[in-house]
């Protein structure tokens, strides 16, 4: 199985167009060591020619441009991406979608709490029925794994890998009818196993709590790249940025009591990454403390074009 890091940053990549904290800031006079993030999107193959997008993010086009393999150039339009799968209905990771329109049907995997999502407050799948049109196949997220088929799906043309969704408690977007009212299926994380090697991905980019159920997944996984979101919970509200905290809007922070770099501990065995970086993160400077606090956990900091085999 390979995983490319396609996009590695929250919502507004990095820099963002509009900030001028001590990152954005720094990156682009270069004042700091960091490099620049497209938003977070990975893509999953069986070792074969034939993707699945997970995420499609605003920076699509940048984002194929940069990975050969996404083109095969094999007739006069082509495409590796076999399907897309979307673990949220959040703009930085669905708006993406739109960029593919030009092709054949759309296959898109998402649970029906997306699809409602992107049917009504924020209607991606109307516009694309304008254009090549959507096929939607229906993810059902496990609220437990007390079986080894609870949140099992399969994946059309990557079938030779094992496909489990569990349900996550994060937080839907501001469009979503059900904003105030959170359903399971909201939000999603994957783990996806090869039978063939035994080696299995945790990926849930979005993570507000874990949960005895996503414990147990990420206790299975060989790889566990997850929520990076924030470095502090009140990181915004510090910077007169927002009045929410992390877990507020959805993501775990990485210090503090029951942060997840103390949750990640639990998982020695495992290469751990963070993914879904926002640009106010003080690890996106390679020479914070924050940063070199990462790497005495052992913890990776993702970023795009990084290649991740199983």
């Amino acid at each position: 199985m390979k995983i490319q890091v396609l996009g590695s940053a929250a919502g507004g990549g990095f820099p963002q167009w509009n900030c001028n904290c001590r990152n954005c800031a720094g990156v682009r006079d270069g004042s700091i060591r960091a490099t620049r993030r497209t938003q977070s999107s990975i893509a999953i193959s069986a070792g074969g020619p034939e993707w699945l997008l997970v995420n499609a993010s605003p920076d699509l086009l940048a984002q194929i441009q940069a990975s050969p393999f996404l083109q095969p150039a094999r007739a006069a339009r082509d495409t590796g991406i076999a399907a897309v799968l979307l673990v949220d209905g959040q703009i930085d990771h669905t708006t993406g979608l739109l960029m593919l329109r030009e092709g054949r049907r759309l296959p898109v995997y998402c649970t029906a709490q997306v699809r409602e999502d992107l049917t009504t407050g924020h209607p991606l799948f109307n516009v694309l029925g304008h254009y090549c049109g959507v096929d939607w196949h229906e993810i059902v997220p496990a609220l437990s794994v007390d079986s080894e088929t609870d949140g099992r799906f399969a994946v059309a043309g990557l079938d030779s890998l094992q496909w489990t969704a569990v349900a996550l408690k994060s937080a839907a977007p501001p469009y979503s009818p059900h904003r105030e009212r959170p359903q399971p299926g909201d939000n999603i994380g994957l783990f996806v196993r090869d039978p063939a090697s035994g080696r299995s991905l945790f990926y849930a980019p979005g993570l507000a709590e874990i949960e005895p159920h996503v414990a147990t997944l990420m206790a299975r996984a060989d790889c566990i790249l997850v929520d990076g979101t924030f470095w502090r919970d009140d990181e915004m509200i510090r910077l007169g940025m927002s009045s929410k905290r992390g877990r507020e809007i959805g993501h775990l922070a990485q210090s503090g009591a029951g942060g997840m770099i103390e949750q990640l501990r639990a998982f020695p065995h495992a290469r751990r990454i963070l993914i879904h970086i926002n640009n106010t993160n003080p690890i996106l400077d390679e020479d914070s403390p924050e940063r070199a606090a990462l790497l005495a956990e052992g913890i990776e900091v993702a970023f795009d074009g990084l290649p991740i085999e199983l």
